[in-house]
């Protein structure tokens, strides 16, 4: 699944590696999902021009900008498998991954020996390739996540994520809540597994969802989480 907004460039390349890595992984049937949350450049065109590198493509569009959170909750409501793989639309996530996040999924269900509760692999990219200013603004914001919410997690940012389409419906959802993910599985009484992956400068393009919201707006939002977090029922 895909939230993608203003990546004309980066889909149909995009799309084309998801195809290899299911091919590769022996997953031919599977469905991939692209949310074009409100693009102004063709984004969804330029999707459904490269529909044949994937086994089915289903194109979901925004008609206006809802943001990153809402684009994810939009495609996990449009898929239609039981397992949901999830990355960034801007090509700096590798689909050759995906198989690494299901592996470690195979691992922790197996070696659980009954029921884990729902289940979030997350993708941790030890060697970013980003600019300094990202790499920055992104260490200090997991610190904060960490310290105040107890998340465990070293990269809560990383588009790479692999969870049940029925646990992550049944989350609270807002705003900016796609940052809070292993808090929010953890609330609900889950598991949280960080898998390493690699990452990949952008190669064409700039990012439509900024460094703006990591630590500002994330403040309130992180507030909020902590309130759940107090309240939280676990199964």
């Amino acid at each position: 699944m895909i939230p993608a907004r203003n990546e004309a460039e980066n889909v149909g390349p995009l799309l084309k590696e998801i195809g290899a890595a299911l091919r590769a992984a022996g997953a031919p049937a599977s469905e991939v999902v692209l949310v074009d949350d409100g693009s102004s450049d063709g984004t969804a065109a330029q999707a459904q021009a490269a529909a044949g590198a994937v086994p089915r493509l289903v194109v979901v569009r925004h008609p206006s900008p809802a943001g990153q959170s809402f684009a994810t909750l939009t495609g996990v409501r449009a898929a239609g498998g039981r397992w949901i793989a999830t990355l960034d639309g801007d090509g700096q996530n590798d689909p050759a991954d995906i198989p690494r996040l299901v592996a470690a999924r195979d691992a922790a269900l197996a070696g659980a020996g009954g029921p884990v509760g729902p289940l979030l692999l997350a993708g941790y990219r030890k060697a970013r390739r980003d600019s300094w200013l990202k790499r920055i603004s992104s260490r200090v914001a997991n610190g904060v996540r960490g310290r105040l919410l107890g998340d465990r997690t070293p990269d809560t940012g990383c588009g790479l994520k692999l969870f049940e389409r029925e646990a992550f419906l049944a989350l609270p959802h807002f705003d900016h809540m796609h940052r809070f993910l292993p808090a929010l599985f953890l609330r609900a009484g889950g598991r949280v597994v960080s898998v390493e992956v690699g990452h990949r400068p952008r190669a064409r393009g700039q990012s439509h969802y900024g460094l703006f919201n990591r630590l500002g707006v994330g403040i309130v939002d992180m507030f909020g989480v902590m309130w759940l977090m107090r309240r939280g029922r676990r199964a």
